[in-house]
């Protein structure tokens, strides 16, 4: 069923005409992202060229995408929008509060009893304003959205970072926080800094052990966590239109990884495959039509250095099986000699005592039927499991696929856990521990995307490494870190030794795909007549206040905490059990910045309090303060904010009185977040002032009432021994930044313009 198919075919009506009038304005062949950048503008047809990484533009995506934990609080927000029904197609997806911990069947009905207040919440949000709604159980929102609306030369929003997984389908699809999602859903323009432009040609073609996942680990090796910020990734070349359509998405998704804003492939083969296979025939017809407007001018892949910011060459042929970790998804050792050699001389344990196959990133039927080619290689070899397998299916049409095609047996057969078909351990969804902050140092391997400290089972001391689901199974086979599957033999049961032949699978199942229920609950024709209840003593749903505007006299300020180093959105506003809180503003701010590690003692959730000299957490102390009236800014390092969409990381420092950040520079969609929130994120002119900010300092911002595009500000630091440092900061804002900014957040602007 092809979803939204008039929306589409409007899309594509109207892409040539635009395309012709971007390359008039901008006098030059375009790029595939180029060209959906100018047809998706939201004054229509071009008049001017943008230049990439300065200048702010408004767009018209075409849909929106929600996962449960993030919906809540931007359906909150919506909520009080004053409008009937979105403006655009949006879908909520119930995947992320649901744990793994025994199985699928059991899983799933625990968080159906345990949550059940919560997805009746979204169910009820969802028909009154006319939102799709995936049931818990449905599957991982990027699967589901590759597999049912994702459309080439599109473009989409979503409240999770890897939204840009459906870049494996052609479109240009980009994380954003709630108050993004809800500008949108309200019929605004999205505002976007013009994207820089990074191309990366693919030369050769996989084989062997090589997976699509082992080009974007490459990737994040070559650019690192932050190299792709403000900018697209396009993939092109031979290599590309070799690849499956979901080999694609897995590439794309973890673009989240090194920052950039979304990353995209031009419409070929693979994905008209995958778009028939899915039952969108008719997408795949349209798309035919004006295929030529769906990926670049033929110029731009023939001579990319001239259209691209920066141009990177990778022969797959070349390319051999990679682990990405610990701890960090940019740092890339190729399996064999090389792991043994680091991971020794680093103190990993090589012992592996976990493999986890899934998440959005790899968790397709050919994802699961590449590992399973090994699965079941170790049952016929008579090779034993030396460490636990963990399954998370994409979908319930994956799932239900595999199982019907056998798939999910062969892993059953090793006595692997079969989860439900949602996030689990990749957002920390995972009950592995009964006290994971003492758990023992091990090792574990996945075909995830984040290898954050505790971001799979809350354990600090857990090494996780990233890799392909075919590595993945093979390494969990193993039971070792230094195993490697091209070269290594093991001992079978019968004291054998034995090899592993390389990995083989189905891009799409030969027998096609089917499913029962797919989950799917469309919203009723008028929603008018339908009650949205939200309990004033509620532990889960809290009903929005909205924020006061901070103004142009921050004076006697104090500082909260001094970041020290990395600090993601999951140091921030951590996951796991805290999700719980996620439509709960109050509740989940005593979560904040606790994973953060304070410049001062070097110790996470220990700081002092300057009104009474004592030290303690960092939400009791920001309460503190607040109560008192005082206002608090926090210091970051760089790439702050790196990781994950969630807005909460901007809502609760300012729920608790947070009126500034300061770091050295913030990961894309954070900003955005401080930003919407009426906050000031600002960044030093000189990131050496950053070592002059002590712990006792009194803040005075010296000309804040001159707020204004392009004007940098002037911050007093005053010491506790009376001399003082004056600090000149940079900041990103635009004029109607600085609206939200006055009117206290981007959705009172909305609100007062609604009104």
């Amino acid at each position: 069923m092809a979803f939204d198919i008039d929306m589409i075919k409007k899309v594509y009506a109207q892409v040539a005409e635009r395309v012709d009038a971007a390359r008039e304005v901008t006098g030059k062949p375009l790029t595939l992202a180029e060209k959906i950048l100018y047809s998706h503008l939201w004054d229509g047809k071009s008049k001017t060229a943008f230049t990439r990484g300065k200048d702010y533009v408004d767009f018209a995506p075409d849909r929106i995408a929600c996962q449960d934990a993030t919906a809540q609080m931007a359906l909150l927000q919506f909520m009080q929008a004053g409008k009937k029904k979105v403006a655009v197609p949006t879908t909520v997806h119930c995947d992320h509060l649901i744990q793994a911990k025994v199985g699928a069947d059991k899983d799933l009905q625990s968080a159906m009893n345990t949550s059940s207040e919560v997805f009746n919440f979204l169910e009820s949000v969802s028909d009154k304003y006319g939102i799709g709604f995936w049931k818990p159980g449905a599957g991982i929102i990027h699967q589901v959205v590759l597999e049912n609306y994702a459309f080439p030369g599109g473009m989409m929003i979503g409240t999770d970072s890897h939204t840009v997984n459906a870049g494996g389908l052609g479109m240009v699809a980009i994380g954003v926080g709630g108050a993004d999602a809800v500008d949108v859903m309200a019929g605004m323009p999205w505002e976007l800094k013009f994207p820089k432009l990074i191309g990366v040609k693919l030369t050769g073609k996989l084989s062997g052990w090589t997976a699509p996942k082992d080009v974007i680990l490459k990737v994040a090796e070559i650019l690192t966590v932050k190299g792709g910020t403000d900018a697209i990734v396009e993939y092109f070349g031979p290599g590309a239109t070799s690849m499956s359509c979901t080999g694609k998405g897995t590439i794309c998704n973890m673009g989240a990884e090194i920052g950039a804003t979304t990353s995209t492939f031009g419409y070929d083969e693979s994905m008209e495959r995958y778009l028939r296979a899915t039952e969108r025939a008719e997408v795949a017809d349209a798309a035919n039509k004006v295929k030529e407007h769906l990926t670049a001018d033929p110029e731009v892949y023939a001579n990319p250095e001239q259209y691209f910011d920066q141009v990177i060459e990778i022969n797959l042929s070349e390319l051999g099986p990679l682990l990405n970790g610990p701890f960090t998804p940019d740092l890339s050792t190729e399996v064999g000699t090389s792991m043994t050699e680091k991971a020794k001389a680093s103190d990993w344990p090589l012992q592996v005592e976990w493999g986890l196959i899934g998440s959005c990133t790899n968790s397709s039927y050919e994802d699961l039927s590449r590992a399973s080619s090994i699965a079941q290689q170790a049952l016929d070899k008579g090779l034993k499991m030396k460490s636990e397998l963990g399954i998370n299916p994409g979908s319930e049409q994956v799932r239900y696929t595999a199982e019907r095609d056998g798939i999910l047996g062969i892993f059953e057969k090793l006595d692997a856990k079969i989860f439900t078909n949602a996030c689990g351990p990749c957002i920390g969804q995972w009950a592995r521990y009964s006290d994971p902050k003492n758990a023992p140092k091990n090792s574990i391997v996945h075909s995830f995307n984040r290898n954050f400290a505790k971001r799979a089972d809350g354990n600090p001391n857990t090494h996780a490494f990233v890799a392909s689901p075919e590595l993945t199974a093979a390494i969990a086979v193993s039971g070792r870190l230094d195993f490697n599957p091209l070269t290594d033999k093991l001992i079978n049961e019968d004291g054998q030794e034995v090899m592993f032949d390389e990995p083989t699978g189905w891009e799409l199942p030969p027998k096609g795909f089917e499913v029962e229920d797919a989950g799917y609950l469309a919203p009723v024709e008028d929603g008018s007549g339908v009650q949205v209840n939200v309990s004033p003593t509620s532990e889960r749903l809290q009903l929005l206040t909205p924020f006061e505007p901070i103004g142009d006299e921050i004076k006697g300020a104090k500082l909260l905490i001094k970041a020290f180093g990395k600090c993601t959105t999951d140091h921030i506003s951590m996951a796991g059990p805290w999700l719980r809180y996620r439509g709960h503003l109050d509740n989940i701010s005593n979560n904040c910045l606790i994973g953060a590690v304070n410049a001062f003692g070097k110790k996470t959730n220990f700081v002092k309090n300057q009104l009474d000299g004592e030290f303690g957490g960092v939400p009791d102390t920001a309460r503190a303060y607040k109560a008192a009236g005082v206002p608090t800014i926090v210091v970051g390092d760089h790439n702050y904010g790196e990781g994950s969409s969630r807005e909460h990381a901007a809502m609760e420092p300012r729920h608790l009185g947070v009126v500034a950040v300061i770091v050295k520079s913030f990961a894309r969609i954070h900003e955005t977040n401080l930003k919407k929130q009426g906050m000031l994120g600002l960044t030093f002119a000189n990131e050496a002032d950053y070592d002059k900010i002590q712990e006792d300092d009194t803040i005075n911002f010296l000309d804040l009432n001159a707020f204004a595009p392009g004007k940098t500000l002037n911050i007093e630091f005053v010491h506790a021994d009376g001399s003082k440092d004056v600090i000149e900061v940079n900041h990103t804002y635009n004029d109607s930044q600085i609206e939200w900014f006055k009117e206290g957040s981007a959705l009172n602007l909305i609100k007062k313009q609604n009104a």
